[in-house]
């Protein structure tokens, strides 16, 4: 594993251990040559992923891209970050299980609505907003009086 301060190839493992969920290991890591520390995460992943854009486009699935989206749609609730790793992890699942080695950005979308729908009616807002292209700010009454009716206040 190189080292991320002086890039020195390298490092000793120091601590293992597994995540809370135990979706990943987490390892302590020292390099070599500057003895600084630095923390790496080991993750199964079943298959290479591709995800086709809307555009056509093909881009290999990014875990990190879907932690990001959802850490944005939550920020500033009252959400536990572990709750969040454990819908990244969910997710991932999901999408690595079905059975493709390619899955479509909406399809994506739709698994991140649905997670979202369960956890939190303003992060589940938030991420339609972005999801369904809100344009104007009707697009967001409309949206948050369907939510409100169907009891996800």
């Amino acid at each position: 594993m190189r080292c991320p301060f002086c890039g020195h190839e390298d490092s000793q493992v120091k601590d293992s251990r597994p995540t809370d969920d135990g979706a990943a290991i987490r390892r302590r890591r020292q390099c070599e040559a500057c003895a600084a520390r630095f923390t790496t995460f080991e993750r199964i992943q079943l298959r290479d992923i591709w995800v086709v854009k809307s555009n056509g486009e093909r881009q290999p699935f990014d875990r990190d891209k879907l932690a990001r989206s959802l850490e944005i749609a939550c920020r500033k609730r009252p959400i536990d970050p572990a709750r969040i790793e454990k819908l990244t992890s969910g997710i991932q699942r999901q999408i690595e299980t079905n059975g493709e080695n390619e899955v479509s950005a909406q399809s994506i979308g739709e698994l991140v609505m649905s997670a979202l729908k369960e956890l939190d009616s303003v992060a589940y807002i938030r991420f339609a907003s972005v999801y369904k292209d809100f344009r104007e700010a009707q697009d967001f009454e409309d949206f948050a009086s369907a939510v409100k009716e169907a009891g996800g206040e």
